[in-house]
């Protein structure tokens, strides 16, 4: 049994917050009655929103490696391009999280609430990996501080398998590879500014074990079924 208004933003004809609106209006119907907010259904029940019968939506996964000057949003009042226009899809998927603006890399679009949901989860510790530019020499000792984590704006951010992949002395950037099992708001950036470096530029290079190492910039592919259900196998118990 699943909520009414994520049946019906699953499938693709509203966004939850919408159905809630619509629910209220009255304009939901429930195998024939009127429904209500917080309501249960199944696959079995019938639902008609706006006189119109809805269908449970096929599910869609996608890896996508995403490219500079996209913003990972359904909509944008400035006009950027939005992540989903680079999806040759007519479900109505979305991102799994969010890339600032600048930053590239590894992202899941899908439409599958569940497994949003398992990838979101703090409890879950799904794995980022990022390929990190920064200004300066990045030393041991940095590595350690961001293993040993820092407080940020009451947070507290920890790196895994912080690594030091090139050092140029010529720009005097360095070239680090880090692991995070969380997905704090700029949080690698912020992490860096904290012992004293700027970020130029950021990729994540994967995300819960996907790798986007054949994927050009803004090409995606579809997950398999194993990918997807060694996804679902993240989830730990309650």
């Amino acid at each position: 049994m699943e909520r009414l208004q994520k049946v019906i933003s699953e499938a693709g004809v509203a966004s939850r917050r919408k159905a809630e609106e619509l629910i209220k209006e009255g304009k939901v119907l429930v195998n024939g009655s009127v429904a209500s907010i917080g309501m249960k259904v199944s696959g079995a029940d019938e639902i008609i929103v706006d006189d119109k019968k809805i269908k449970k939506e096929d599910k869609e996964y996608y890896l996508l490696n995403k490219p500079r000057g996209v913003i990972c949003s359904l909509d944008d009042k400035e006009g950027r391009k939005l992540i989903t226009s680079l999806i040759d899809t007519k479900k109505r998927i979305y991102p799994v999280g969010r890339l600032d603006y600048d930053t590239t890399g590894a992202i899941i679009l899908t439409n599958d609430g569940k497994l949003t949901n398992i990838l979101e989860h703090p409890k879950n510790e799904i794995e980022r990996t990022y390929l990190a530019k920064v200004s300066g020499f990045v030393s041991k000792d940095d590595c350690k501080k961001l293993e040993k984590g820092v407080l940020i704006d009451n947070n507290f951010c920890k790196a895994y398998h912080v690594k030091l992949k090139k050092y140029d002395k010529k720009s005097d950037e360095s070239y680090v590879l880090l692991t995070l099992k969380e997905g704090h708001n700029h949080e690698v950036k912020n992490m860096f500014d904290s012992i004293g470096h700027s970020v130029d530029k950021l990729k994540r290079e994967s995300f819960a074990g996907l790798g986007i190492e054949e994927l050009r910039s803004g090409e995606y592919k579809k997950l398999s079924i194993k990918e997807v259900k060694r996804l679902y196998a993240l989830k730990k118990a309650d």
